[in-house]
């Protein structure tokens, strides 16, 4: 109890001391607010980034691979000149790979056509996305739909004139709330019924994977109004739920080379893409910029660190006859330290606590104006926390214990 009463004791000398001493405290305070606020900053955008390029990723599928011509990569090594010459995927290699493949859950394959204009009345809708795919697509890449419907079976095998479309386009040509389903819109110089709008999704920020801007058709539709040599045509296979990836990347390498009729010795002349290959270079590309804002948020808290030692010492300093009057009074070293170790702590807790609220705030702000969630890792909140007690004891420990060892005589003549 008497440990107990000594420490509550030490808290009330030490918030007394920061009442007393507003402007000294509000710049210690500042300098801790100021480098909790950019650690948890930068780390907060660090994780946002990160969220939104996972999203982006997670559209393509986890369990997903993509039969191309071009490897998903890029850089100033790219070896573009290896893959120019490949053929496109084409509806003979889709129609073999539904026949033979046994580990794949679906198969589809998909035309894109990009720079497109759609047309509705006077209404018009640039710089679209025009895509044909089978009907699998919607099993693959777990379509939502918001209003009307996918296609059926029979509009697909039949090549139907009928179109879903995405929310951008369907806001551009239906202004006012109008109700797209059942009209007619025209696309690559054809009309289209529109069965269905997708849901909005948003960009991504990797790959141009959101349907906001696209419009969906039927396959065998889409081969009778796109030029598919001007079309990015490839093929995606989802994998059954309990065979892994590799076991079907395995055998899509196998049941593709031997459709080509690859000899052993030659090499691959398509690229079997998936998404583990952009998560790597996620992760590669994120240690380095982890690396970079631990040093901005190690500088910026040292800078705080010295801030809080700087006035800890002008503190001892300006109470030396105070603490000579309560160690001749009996108090001990421990009591005097605890008094300049929990103002320092203090100090450091609060301006922590204060550059959370402002990365919070700034957080809300930046939703509210651009509808940007701004991710917050709890594991870094703790962590400001602890760092900042930390700082605070590192910060005042000096001070601190020069207090605690003063001569009771000397002290008080220091006045």
């Amino acid at each position: 109890m008497m440990f107990l009463r000594l420490i509550g004791e030490s808290f009330g000398f030490a918030f007394r001391a920061l009442r007393e001493n507003r402007t000294r405290t509000f710049l210690s305070l500042l300098g801790v607010t100021i480098g909790i606020l950019i650690i948890i900053g930068v780390f907060s955008a660090v994780d946002t980034l990160r969220a939104n390029l996972e999203s982006s990723v997670e559209k393509l599928g986890s369990k997903t691979l993509y039969v191309q011509k071009w490897p998903w990569g890029g850089g100033e090594d790219y070896p573009w000149w290896k893959y120019v010459n490949r053929p496109d995927p084409d509806i003979r290699d889709f129609a073999a790979l539904r026949t033979r493949m046994t580990t794949a859950e679906a198969i589809s394959f998909n035309i894109d056509i990009g720079n497109r204009m759609a047309q509705y009345g006077n209404n018009n809708v640039s710089g679209i996305t025009v895509s044909a795919a089978s009907h699998d697509l919607f099993d693959i890449r777990k379509l939502e739909i918001v209003q009307g419907r996918y296609f059926t079976e029979s509009e697909s095998n039949r090549g139907s004139n009928v179109a879903i479309i995405g929310a951008t386009i369907a806001e551009g040509l239906f202004p006012g709330g109008t109700d797209p389903i059942g009209k007619s819109i025209k696309v690559l110089g054809r009309k289209v019924n529109v069965i269905g709008v997708f849901k909005k999704e948003g960009e991504g920020m990797i790959f141009d994977v959101s349907m906001d801007n696209a419009v969906l058709i039927p396959l065998n539709f889409g081969r009778n109004v796109i030029n598919i040599r001007r079309a990015d045509s490839y093929i995606m296979v989802s994998a059954l739920p309990h065979v892994s990836l590799d076991e079907t990347e395995s055998e899509l390498r196998g049941m593709m080379r031997s459709i080509h009729r690859l000899s052993p010795q030659e090499e691959d002349d398509f690229s079997l893409n998936k998404t583990t290959i952009i998560t790597a270079q996620l992760d590669a590309m994120f240690k380095v910029i982890n690396l970079a804002g631990g040093f901005i948020g190690i500088f910026s808290i040292l800078v705080g660190g010295f801030g809080i030692a700087n006035i800890m010492f002008v503190s001892v300093k300006e109470r030396t006859h105070i603490i000579g009057i309560q160690k001749s009074l009996g108090a001990k070293n421990y009591f005097i330290l605890s008094q300049f170790l929990i103002e320092a702590i203090a100090l450091c807790i609060i301006g922590g606590l204060a550059g959370l609220s402002i990365v919070y705030l700034l957080a809300f702000l930046v939703k509210l104006m651009f509808g940007l969630a701004i991710v917050v890792n709890i594991g870094m909140v703790i962590l400001t926390i602890v760092l900042s007690t930390l700082i605070g004891l590192i910060a005042g420990i000096i001070p601190a214990a020069m207090a605690a060892r003063l001569d009771p005589v000397e002290a008080i003549r220091s006045k």
